[in-house]
């Protein structure tokens, strides 16, 4: 599995400027968190202060998209079974679109089969820095959480509802993007109609909770089950 930023006209930015162009008030916290997590892997960050973290003063390179390649022999791929597919967070997706925020599966246990090894986020944005010679590739996301501890038994699907802290606020989060299995692909929990002006951008906020839908195709079956 590979994955890697696609960029189109990328420019370097102040932290300053994206945490006020994507309304994430903590964003420079984040990779502080995030940089103290790489440069200390085995300890437990959440008896760690914000004091405790290393400064960020480097500027960062957004990009709208990235392709994820990977061995995929039961689906429509190339040669020797190589599939790709691009995951996007875009603000402004052509005409007719307003936004596209796709949802990644990221391997959290590697030693835990299926989806209890796999987290499933939501992806705001795509980004990397570099830091002492040190390049890192990186997402903003958006976290969500199994709702129980086994797939729903009706259609065999796992069911996730983003995660939310007491005061509303969305649980965020920056991850390195080796860690991005694939692009995810949710279908809104519905006991009733659905609504009949929803758009695809307005349904991952539609919903209080998803399937992840390990029907999306071969490879979706064979990781998410």
């Amino acid at each position: 599995m590979d994955i890697h930023l696609i960029s189109i006209l990328a420019g370097k930015q102040t932290a300053e400027s994206v945490q006020q162009t994507l309304k994430q008030p903590d964003f420079i916290d984040l990779i502080r968190w995030f940089l103290y997590a790489q440069r200390h892997p085995e300890s437990n960050i959440e008896h760690i202060s914000l004091d405790d973290l290393p400064a960020f003063h480097e500027k960062v390179t957004l990009y709208p998209s990235a392709v994820a390649t990977f061995y995929a022999p039961s689906d429509i791929s190339g040669t020797g079974g190589m599939h790709c597919e691009y995951i996007r967070t875009t603000s402004d997706w052509g005409k007719k679109h307003k936004c596209q925020y796709d949802c990644i599966f990221v391997n959290s246990d590697p030693s835990a089969s299926g989806m209890r090894g796999l987290e499933v986020a939501r992806v705001r944005q795509f980004f990397s820095f570099k830091l002492a010679g040190v390049t890192y590739p990186c997402a903003l996301v958006q976290w969500y959480s199994r709702v129980a501890d086994e797939p729903d038994e009706d259609t065999g699907m796992w069911i996730v509802e983003p995660d939310f802290y007491p005061d509303g606020s969305q649980v965020m989060e920056v991850i390195h993007l080796d860690s991005v299995v694939r692009a995810a692909h949710l279908l809104g929990v519905c006991d009733d109609f659905v609504p009949a002006d929803i758009s695809h951008c307005d349904s991952l906020d539609t919903f209080a909770s998803f399937f992840v839908n390990k029907f999306a195709d071969h490879h979706a079956f064979a990781i998410a089950f």
